[in-house]
């Protein structure tokens, strides 16, 4: 029997730290080789869950194509929470974007739920949430 690896804090913050540096170039390849296929996403700003990279690699395809691009990203507040198989990362993120229409910037909460993937560690759920 294969014992369960549990990663450490600093696999972990090195993960969601790659995650959120692709994020902030717009680098929607580097982004998404961090995501399992069957990864789900929940963001404020949409209608309904995205159940797949796929659904969110098309809807980022859209934004990117309307002008959008990340301007800044700044992670803090950050709190890992190993487990016997993978991880919870959340943190608090300070975002301005580009759009067609100008400049916007958000205050969010985000939770990454990371899963062990033989010696790395792969994004399984994204959450997204407004920061009153």
């Amino acid at each position: 029997m294969t014992a369960v690896r549990t990663p450490d804090a600093a696999e972990v913050e090195a993960a969601a730290a790659s995650i959120v540096d692709a994020f902030a170039a717009t680098d929607g390849e580097r982004y998404f080789a961090r995501f399992a296929d069957d990864a789900s996403f929940v963001f404020h700003t949409e209608p309904s869950r995205l159940d797949s990279r796929a659904a969110y690699e098309r809807l980022w395809s859209t934004w990117v194509e309307s002008g959008w691009r990340v301007v800044s990203c700044a992670s803090s507040e950050r709190l890992v929470q190993p487990l016997p198989g993978g991880a919870v990362f959340s943190h608090t993120v300070d975002t301005t974007v580009e759009t067609g229409e100008g400049r916007e910037s958000y205050r969010e909460r985000e939770s990454i739920v990371f899963a062990v993937d033989g010696d790395r560690l792969v994004a399984v759920h994204e959450h997204l949430s407004p920061l009153a």
